[in-house]
């Protein structure tokens, strides 16, 4: 995140070329794809330092989140919209959240689940397609 974070700064301060210089070397260290541009909110981490981790420039990450390594947040062919994730949200390895999505607040995403459709704030979400599994949960129980 340290990375990210300076790259980001980089971006919101148009300092030219210097923020895709952090892009290419997280890609390198991390073999993740999370871009400068992307807005994630503070306190969010990434598990095992986001190994796998591809996350759509455009897409947007609230506070204190959860990403699990190998998790896919980006967009569906034929479809500019891409997912916005709010705050507290955990996801778990290998999930994938794709196309025009908003995942609710204090949400819980189950390991290797695909989300092609919004997921409402307090609930817990798994399979394929995801689907809810638990809603009105109390989010101190996953955190």
């Amino acid at each position: 995140m340290r990375l990210y974070r300076i790259g980001n700064w980089c971006y919101r301060k148009k300092v030219p070329f210097l923020y895709k210089v952090f892009d290419i070397f997280i890609r390198l260290v991390h073999n993740c794809a999370v871009y400068s541009q992307t807005p994630i909110g503070d306190g969010t981490i990434f598990g095992y330092g986001g190994i796998g981790v591809v996350i759509h420039k455009r897409a947007s990450i609230g506070r204190d989140c959860v990403i699990g390594t190998n998790v896919t947040i980006g967009g569906r062919s034929k479809s500019l919209g891409v997912p916005k994730i709010g705050n507290a949200v955990y996801i778990a390895t290998g999930a994938k959240i794709l196309g025009a999505v908003n995942v609710g607040s204090n949400s819980v995403i189950g390991a290797n689940a695909v989300v092609l459709s919004d997921v409402p704030a307090n609930c817990v979400v798994a399979g394929v397609p995801a689907v809810v599994k638990k809603s009105n949960i109390n989010p101190r129980d996953f955190f």
